[in-house]
């Protein structure tokens, strides 16, 4: 995308704040300028969103804070309530982060083979994490979390960021306002990479609303088998019930080989 030069102070972030929630959203972008080099066009500029910024560490602070606000207010989440999702891992880093801050027991459904990391943040947290068998990936977690819930569903809110509105709408009353602002109103391009999709069809839709000629561009894994942990090879998975596949503009498909490389390149930037 080719964009303006950005304002330090487009969307200042507090310096005094009432909770550690409240740090969550408004990250920046930061240029990538080697990668951006080698491309034809030389006046393309690309930009990353900063995610790791958020007090979990990354994207999924947003909707995971917005599904259990959404539940607060319309009293489906209690105190006498266990607030239990599926995760790979970093949705549930930030229930863990919210239930500690609101007082919330959380308990997360986790395939084994998630990254040792993550087990070690949500338990530092205090939540209770279920492992579930990992040749069955997310989609064998969200059926677990499923039957848990409907095993005695007075016990638990189920945030199901799969299905919930409130995963998308997040991003399109944040993510995608704050590309806009950051960018003054000249990006071009929006891609990223499917999960629970919630990133790609909020921020997509929000982007589009402010200029429909804006591409949105969809990343995936190649094939059904992949190990990049979080991402959906939608072909060979339970569809999420936020995605529409017909949204985005183009659809990219991925190696895991060539995603790991491309990361590599990026830590050097």
């Amino acid at each position: 995308m080719q964009v303006g030069i950005l304002r330090d102070n487009y969307m200042p972030r507090k310096v005094r704040c009432n909770s550690i929630l409240e740090r969550i959203g408004n990250t920046p972008l930061i240029r990538i300028n080697k990668i951006a080099k080698e491309l034809r066009k030389r006046n393309v500029e690309i930009y990353v969103k900063a995610e790791w910024f958020n007090p979990g560490g990354s994207v999924k602070d947003r909707p995971a804070l917005r599904i259990v606000e959404d539940a607060e207010k319309s009293g489906k989440l209690s105190s006498d309530k266990i607030l239990i999702d599926s995760t790979s891992g970093n949705t549930g880093i930030a229930y863990a982060l919210i239930g500690a801050v609101k007082g919330y027991e959380v308990n997360l459904v986790m395939p084994l083979n998630v990254s040792e990391e993550r087990k070690r943040i949500v338990a530092a947290f205090g939540a209770k994490t279920i492992y579930t068998d990992p040749l069955l990936g997310s989609d064998g977690a969200m059926n677990e979390a499923k039957r848990l819930v409907n095993e005695t569903p007075a016990k638990y809110f189920y945030g199901n960021q799969y299905n919930n509105p409130s995963n998308w709408m997040s991003h399109y009353e944040t993510t995608g306002v704050e590309i806009w602002k950051q960018t003054e109103g000249n990006v071009t391009h929006f891609i990223a990479c499917l999960g629970t999709s919630g990133t790609l069809m909020g921020t997509g839709k929000r982007l589009k609303k402010f200029n429909a000629n804006i591409q949105v561009i969809s990343v995936e894994p190649a094939t059904s088998i992949h190990g990049l942990e979080g991402m959906k090879h939608m072909e060979t998975s339970i569809t999420p019930g936020i995605y529409n596949e017909d949204f985005p503009d183009r659809k990219m498909y991925v190696e895991t080989e060539d995603a790991y490389k491309l990361v590599k390149r990026l830590a050097a930037e």
